[in-house]
């Protein structure tokens, strides 16, 4: 009685209960109903709003006071860590060395700069080590291509031209001193704006967080450092990481002018297809590698969840998010990759994954299954490699695999983001019905459906796991949701490869260079990324569909 006075106010000398006992208990119901839970009478939920006003709020509120803020997730990680092998991967034995090919001695320098844009990594590596150009000048000839078409692209948030001049000159010096550090030495290159460097904004994409630094630099820069590379961009992102709409614009797709590139790596997608920038690093954790690298045409890569550290990188999903390159080639995706993989103490989710050398993979030694939206192109080149290719279905019983991932991502998001939603920041949001609406219905989801969404992975993922077995990888469709879903759950590897252009829809009389791309996706079982970048590797090295350019001297609309 006393308790019910001092939570809820006097009490009604009729009924015997507090004066607001039905105000609370109808809203109580109101809310039950909202979570598929309206099953409890009068007393129940009148008791319900009692122990909720004295316990629950309480302990969320305290909660919240330790850990809800800074936003982004950067910070106080959960302790529930994701393990896509289900316990079952050993990594105990040696890791292997990625053998990279060497060129031949004989490539020169193209007459334009155009061309030398279009080189891959190698390539450039090639030249820069035969002194036939240098980092600086490298540096100067992606800026400005940077720079000419971005006022279209909208690809870039912030130049990082003063780093960039340092880095580039210190790889030029140890070069004449004897020094090279790999592959990507005196390479430019650019990161997603959710990436932090200290001393350049890390902005997000959002107009809340435009002002932001961070005086922590993220794993992945670390790594990209040491290996000499040269960060010329900090490339746009959604805002916070959804599809392509940020505060500077809306990032557009090189092939298609009149398209947008889809997100939420629509800046590394954009600018590597562009030829503005040598190789870029994105993120996913619901398809923002896969559909900007389809709309785009560009090569790209999302790795095994676990192989790449997100360390001080905006986190939309503990369990979901995946860092993994854009490049003008597998071969490109597969050098930065080795330079970023590894365990990072500060990444729970971060491994020591052991991978074999993709470079010395046999693909005819492997068996690979094709679904029935497999672009039909790769299945028949690989085929003709003298790969086993075999149909197949990839069979589970859980009703949607998209519910499952939205669940995730948006109770994970909203946990990151809560101040921002609470503060009425996302008032500010670019896009209104993106994020504010998704993250408010977010408040809706129970921490048990939360739970059993967990469980239905759980379930999913076994599945998934058992189907795959008896084959070394699978082809399909690169951007169906489903799919992206399911590989996004489960944590499996993908590359996203250009497989051809068509024309785009209701062209102009007078014709358009303009071109609608064709992609495909080659999956494997989590940490079966040696084989799938094996593959990609033997497709493109008898197709030239990955060295298409798009029109980016005719960008405007």
């Amino acid at each position: 009685m006393h308790l019910i006075d001092n939570v809820l106010g006097s009490v009604d000398p009729e009924s015997g209960l507090s004066s607001d006992v039905s105000l609370d208990a109808e809203a109580v119901l109101s809310a039950l109903k909202l979570t598929d839970a309206d099953f409890f009478n009068v007393t129940k939920r009148q008791e319900m709003a009692e122990g909720a006003k004295a316990l629950n709020i309480p302990g969320f509120q305290r909660n919240r006071n330790q850990v809800g803020y800074p936003d982004g997730g950067l910070t106080n990680a959960p302790v529930l860590v994701f393990d896509p092998s289900m316990n079952e991967a050993d990594f105990t034995g040696p890791d292997t060395k990625f053998s990279y090919p060497s060129l031949a001695s004989g490539i020169s320098r193209p007459s334009t700069d155009e061309d030398l844009a279009f080189m891959t990594i190698l390539e450039l590596g090639a030249l820069l080590k035969s002194k036939q150009v240098t980092s600086v000048e490298l540096v100067k000839v992606f800026s400005e291509r940077l720079k000419r078409y971005d006022s279209t692209l909208k690809a870039v948030v912030t130049y990082t031209e003063e780093l960039a001049q340092a880095q580039s000159l210190a790889a030029d010096k140890l070069l004449q001193q004897g020094t090279y550090l790999g592959p990507l030495h005196g390479i430019p290159y650019g990161l997603k704006d959710t990436i932090a460097v200290p001393g350049y904004r890390t902005t997000w994409g959002s107009t809340s967080f435009k002002d932001q630094f961070f005086n922590e630099e993220a794993f992945v820069y670390t790594r990209l450092k040491e290996a000499g590379a040269v960060l010329i961009a900090k490339l746009a992102t959604g805002s916070l990481a959804y599809d392509d709409i940020w505060f500077g614009g809306r990032t557009r797709n090189p092939w298609n002018i009149e398209e947008f590139s889809t997100g939420s790596s629509c800046g590394p997608a954009a600018a590597t297809s562009a030829g503005t920038i040598p190789f870029a690093i994105g993120s996913e954790t619901a398809g923002s590698i896969s559909y900007p690298a389809a709309r785009t045409g560009v090569t790209a890569f999302r790795p095994t969840f676990g192989m790449v550290s997100r360390w001080q990188i905006m986190s939309l999903s503990e369990s979901l998010d995946k860092i993994g390159p854009f490049g003008r080639s597998i071969e490109d995706c597969t050098i930065v990759l080795d330079v970023l993989r590894g365990k990072d103490p500060r990444d729970l989710s971060s491994k020591n994954i052991k991978l074999k050398d993709p470079f010395s993979i046999d693909a005819k030694k492997l068996t690979v299954g094709y679904l029935p939206d497999a672009e039909m192109e790769v299945v028949r080149i690989l085929k003709e490699q003298g790969v086993k290719m075999v149909p197949f279905d990839l069979k589970y019983s859980v009703d949607s695999a998209q519910q499952i991932l939205n669940f995730t991502m948006d109770v994970d998001m909203l946990a990151h983001f809560d101040h921002w939603q609470r503060a009425g920041l996302d008032d500010a949001y670019e896009a209104q019905d993106q994020w504010p609406v998704e993250l408010r219905r977010a408040r809706l989801i129970s921490a048990v459906d939360y739970v059993q969404a967990q469980r239905a992975r759980h379930k999913l993922i076994s599945e998934v796991l058992e189907a795959l077995k008896g084959i070394d990888a699978f082809i399909g469709n690169a951007t169906d949701w489903e799919k992206v879903a399911v590989g996004n759950l489960v944590g499996m590897p993908v590359a996203i490869i250009p497989a051809g252009l068509k024309s785009i829809q209701n062209p102009p009389p007078e014709g358009t260079r303009r071109r609608t791309t064709v992609t495909a996706g080659i999956y494997a079982r989590p940490y079966g990324d040696s084989e799938v970048l094996a593959l990609a590797m033997a497709f493109q090295k008898v197709t030239k569909h990955h060295l298409q350019r798009p029109p980016v001297d005719n960008v405007k609309p």
